[in-house]
């Protein structure tokens, strides 16, 4: 026997789940029933079904989702108000109208009117989110109330159903309060109305060709991932790096999606639960068109360097490790071919690194080919959608989706279409591979590399890197420490920002430090190398897209983050073969510094800016006012430059 508990304020809900009853007490629900809360009692909630108000019983708490409503009261009797706005309960109560039918025509077979009514609950279901997302401005609302009212008309004249008399802003007409003449007229007015708005639907129907056709007749999509939950039992913070992989191509193709994950298995920002979403922006029909394409999460954890280690006061924290990969084929949800939405939770097994020398970017094309994961019931939990359009354009269709605390991840490179007033001034640096000697130590080093952004005095930048979309800037970017290598391979892009004008002035500065397990011994270690490139060469133009293999400097810690000194040295070995020949084995040069024949390391460096170029007689063109008798040769060398280029 159940003892039941108090009464409830909450007392109105409607069932997101079908409920078969198992004992005499338990009463029949469908998904949509609305329920009157009588009692709750440990998961259990006691009351009626809207539908049959006499019968009284009991059903799980868990398949109810609570409405905000207030009760009143008239004699004996209770009247349960819902306090949504009248619009949302008309559409409401129009779905579950429609639903009946809509089951109706599925068994007679009317397939045709089958699929219309599908898709015009589909986009009432839409709006009503739309709606309840209290994002939308007054002015886009009363537009969005006409569309709907127009919807819902053409609607229920499609199904033969009673006409609702509305005002020329889409109110129900009271008919207590309403002439029957004026009635009579409202009533004519909306039959013209909904019948051409019937003839339009149609003409429109007829042009369209599928879902996918609709989407490639836009030039830009854009992904929306909403992030349910990650499940993984380390005990300690992690970093989750989410985007895009070509498996082809072996590369990613768009910003990180940054966002930490506390040791409680929440996360660390407990105002961002069920509440971190990301778009990524930019995507154009070669995208949706690559052959394969995967979702993927690189996942890093920070703390001690061995997880195994029991003694966690001696050692040393704060040290980024690597800890696996999630990956998922979405292939065939950005051609079109399985459905997008955002209330379909998608589970992305988790693969931990099984070895000390596993690389993250290597295990993501181990699990991108492997057929089965051994992931333990660890994972992602995500929700996706494709959408039409461009940032602007999503934001004013789903702002119950996409609203200004969205998260945006840029494309790394320009969209198909660059846009007038597509401002950009992106530079991102990957961190690619290096090779470090071990020299007098016994074992190899862990090594863990700092990036800096500097101006021409060596002070460094502040806030100049994002490590990932979402994230807050910082000043520098530490590497994850991969143990006792010889060769790494990092493969981590990082986004410099800074102001247009102090681009010419600055350089990357890349400190090399070993990282030792116990903290006493890491305190006393010293940075034993320096590398640096500067992002604008002499003549005015950006680094060059591409990699480029730097040279390492070593000598008295002190020095080495000494800008007098090592800018007066060659930063990497692309210079001309006379000054390159400087750079012999271990040469002395300006200040003591000494470059390490054995050790190297190689950037990749990616210019996404319409303010900044890489061609030199593009940049003659830009700066025309600084001289403007070369204006004629300037015009004569454009005609060779690439348009893509020029467009930018």
């Amino acid at each position: 026997m159940f003892s039941w508990g108090r009464s409830v304020d909450a007392r109105y809900g409607v069932a997101v789940w079908n409920f078969q009853p198992t004992q005499e007490c338990h009463i029949p629900l469908q998904i949509g029933d609305t329920v009157h809360i009588l009692q709750v009692f440990e998961g259990w909630y006691k009351g009626y079904s809207l539908k049959n108000r006499c019968v009284k019983g009991i059903f799980p708490a868990s398949i109810i989702h609570i409405k905000h409503a207030t009760v009143e009261l008239r004699g004996k009797q209770e009247n349960i108000i819902s306090t949504e706005m009248p619009l949302v309960q008309e559409i409401t109560t129009t779905l579950r109208e429609w639903s009946n039918i809509w089951k109706q025509l599925y068994v007679a077979g009317q397939v045709n009117k089958f699929r219309q009514v599908t898709s015009r609950m589909c986009n009432l279901i839409e709006k009503r989110s739309q709606l309840l997302s209290g994002t939308m401005p007054h002015d886009e609302l009363k537009d969005l109330k006409q569309e709907v009212t127009i919807k819902i008309d053409a609607g229920n004249k499609m199904l033969e159903l009673d006409l609702v008399v509305r005002d020329e802003n889409g109110n129900i007409l009271d008919p207590d309060h309403t002439s029957v003449i004026s009635l009579f007229q409202a009533h004519k007015r909306a039959t013209q109305h909904i019948t051409e708005r019937i003839r339009e639907e149609s003409r429109q129907n007829q042009n369209e060709c599928g879902r996918f056709a609709r989407l490639s007749s836009s030039p830009t999509h854009t992904l929306f991932i909403w992030v349910r939950n990650f499940v993984c039992k380390i005990g300690e913070e992690t970093e989750l790096f989410m985007s895009l992989y070509d498996p082809n191509e072996q590369k990613i193709i768009c910003e990180n999606y940054l966002f930490r994950w506390a040791s409680t298995g929440l996360p660390k920002e407990i105002d961002m639960l069920n509440n971190l979403k990301v778009v990524f922006t930019d995507l154009g029909n070669k995208d949706l068109n690559r052959e394969r394409i995967y979702l993927v999460c690189q996942i890093v954890r920070v703390g001690r360097m061995d997880l195994k280690e029991t003694n966690v006061k001696k050692m040393t924290q704060g040290l980024r490790r690597p800890l696996g990969v999630s990956a998922m084929d979405i292939t065939d949800i950005l051609k079109g071919k399985a459905e997008s939405d955002e209330d379909k939770h998608h589970f992305i097994p988790f693969q931990q690194v099984t070895a000390e020398n596993d690389f993250l970017h290597t295990l993501i094309h181990k699990v991108v080919t492997a057929k089965d994961i051994n992931h333990k019931g660890q994972g992602l939990w995500v929700s996706m959608k494709l959408l039409s359009g461009d940032l602007k354009q999503i934001r004013k269709d789903h702002p119950h989706l996409v609203d200004r605390s969205t998260v945006v991840a840029r494309k790394m490179g320009f969209p198909e279409i660059i846009m007038p007033g597509d401002v950009r001034n992106d530079i991102y640096i990957t961190l690619m591979q290096g090779e470090f000697d071990k020299q007098n130590k016994t074992t190899q080093k862990n090594v863990e590399v700092t990036m800096c952004v500097c101006d021409e005095n060596g002070d460094v930048i502040p806030n100049a890197i994002c490590q990932g979309a979402g994230d807050k800037a910082v000043t520098q970017h530490q590497s994850v420490v991969y143990y006792q290598l010889k060769q790494h391979r990092w493969m981590e892009t990082v986004k410099v920002a800074i102001p247009i004008e102090d681009v010419q002035r600055t350089h990357l500065r890349f400190t090399f430090k070993h990282r030792s397990s116990s903290d006493s011994k890491d305190k006393g270690e010293r940075i034993f190398a320096m590398a640096y490139e500067k992002l604008m060469k002499p003549d005015g133009t950006t680094l060059k897209d591409g990699e480029h293999n730097l040279i390492l400097y070593k000598g008295d810690s002190r020095k080495l983050e000494d800008a007098s000194i090592y800018l007066n040295n060659l930063s990497n070995k692309s210079m001309s073969d006379q000054k390159a020949s400087q750079a012999s084995s271990f040469r002395s040069t300006g200040g003591g510094h000494h470059i390490c024949s054995r050790d190297s390391l190689q950037i990749s460096t990616l210019v996404c800016s319409t303010k900044l170029t890489q061609n030199v007689d593009l940049l003659g063109l830009l700066k025309w006012r600084s001289n403007i008798r070369a204006l004629n040769e300037n015009l004569k060398k454009l005609m060779k430059v690439d348009g893509g280029e020029v467009v930018k």
